[in-house]
């Protein structure tokens, strides 16, 4: 009885993710198969990262605006318009490549495009899956949304990969369309979103003070603003860490060698998955907190263990336990979040939170690469006392000086992460 009842309760939210899931994968088909598309036609690496930049930067940086108006408007009107920009994009596309006409600089406007109106979508998406089920399945849709995200991640390149063998880009194109279809209908007919008390009072008011109500929130209660801070601080080291530098640190340890990569890779997303589905089935956690600090701490010890070995197999295992793990403590701040915040607000407070915890990504990605090419590398490629002192624990060939980086990086985590256990401040985001 007790599972027809949470299927009942989780009804709603089970449609609108199960359609959801099914647009993902048809856009995450899409971007690999640009990116290989891409590649073939300018051959530079460079050309990519632009790509991935147009498609990520400006939702960092119009997030908060976009929280403050999906508080003020109807959540499923954003998601279906954000459903039909994201589908006219890819059907410019489509039609500039049918006659032969697409450049890659459309492809960087259009992502532009499509990244500004994430920065919308994604607070409007967030909100209405809470808004969907009761306080109790909070810990359960955060593993659910995990999950589909894992399963993306796995499929979408071997997908990809068939469709471009089969139909060309053409065919991934007009597949991503089909799943954009499932998606908006699905929305449109079968679901309603349930709107919060004070969306229309919100409306009314001004748009500074509807702004200014994400910031306050967070600027007067405490323990919310110190974590999305730890959060920025982790999403920083993270990036000079295996989660920026990971393919870097395999090819430079095993000269090149893709096979390895990929079992690594591999690894990553088996490990995504597990963390997923313990999330999906398992009891939600009472101190959210201390599992948040202690889960963050054993990813970042995942660096010191990487760095330290030579053997792929050893990496894959420990890839696959961190990003597991990683899943764990991503799950259990999002329940924080939405417990802790009203539901008129999360859209606003949740983008500032992001704001705040994605800024520090950008500065990360570009220094991780600096110092790994200009300072560690060199270092451990040099004859001094320092390079020779290091060399028996990291070796001294290419991605020695990565390793370097990865234990740094997972020291300074480890020592970030338990020292936040002993502060009282956080303790009250547990209480009821």
């Amino acid at each position: 009885m007790n599972r027809i009842s949470t299927v009942k309760e989780l009804r709603s939210f089970l449609l609108l993710w199960s359609s959801q899931t099914v647009s993902e994968l048809g856009t995450a088909m899409t971007e690999y198969a640009l990116i290989i598309w891409v590649y073939g036609k300018q051959g530079t690496a460079s050309s990519i990262t632009i790509l991935t930049l147009c498609s990520f930067m400006p939702t960092i940086l119009f997030r908060f605006l976009g929280g403050a108006l999906a508080d003020r408007w109807n959540k499923k009107r954003i998601m279906l318009f954000a459903d039909l920009f994201a589908a006219g994009g890819s059907a410019v596309i489509l039609a500039l490549f049918s006659f032969s006409a697409l450049e890659i600089w459309h492809l960087y406007v259009i992502n532009v495009i499509l990244s500004l109106m994430n920065a919308v979508q994604a607070p409007a998406s967030f909100v209405a899956a809470g808004l969907l089920v009761p306080a109790k399945h909070y810990a359960r849709i955060s593993g659910l949304q995990s999950l589909s995200r894992s399963i993306v991640s796995i499929l979408a390149p071997a997908l990809g990969s068939i469709l471009l063998t089969a139909g060309g880009l053409k065919t991934v194109l007009i597949c991503d369309l089909g799943s954009f279809g499932v998606a908006f209908l699905t929305l449109l007919f079968l679901i309603r979103i349930p709107e919060t008390a004070k969306a229309q009072e919100e409306e009314k008011e001004p748009f500074r003070k509807t702004l200014a109500e994400g910031i306050g929130y967070l600027r007067t209660h405490t323990a919310l603003f110190r974590i999305s801070l730890f959060l920025a601080a982790v999403n920083f080291f993270a990036k000079l860490g295996n989660d920026g530098m990971l393919s870097p640190f395999v090819l430079g340890r095993t000269g090149n060698d893709q096979t390895a990569l990929g079992m690594v890779q591999s690894a990553v997303a088996a490990g995504l998955l597990a963390g997923s589905v313990a999330v999906t089935f398992l009891k939600p956690a009472k101190k959210k907190t201390r599992v948040v600090f202690l889960t963050c701490a054993v990813v970042f010890a995942g660096n010191v263990a990487l760095s330290l070995t030579f053997s792929p197999y050893v990496w894959c295992a420990v890839s696959c336990v961190c990003y597991a793990v990683a899943v764990v403590m991503n799950a259990n701040l999002t329940v924080i979040l939405r417990e802790k915040v009203p539901s008129e607000l999360q859209g606003r407070v949740f983008s500032v939170k992001d704001t705040l915890s994605n800024g520090t990504i950008p500065l990360g990605l570009y220094l991780g690469g600096v110092l790994a090419d200009h300072v560690f590398e060199p270092l451990m490629a040099s004859d001094t006392p320092l390079g020779r002192a290091l060399a028996p624990l990291f070796g001294t060939g290419s991605g020695s000086g990565i390793a370097v980086m990865f234990f740094l990086v997972g020291t300074a985590g480890i020592l970030l992460s338990l020292t936040r256990l002993a502060k009282k401040i956080y303790r009250t985001l547990d209480e009821e």
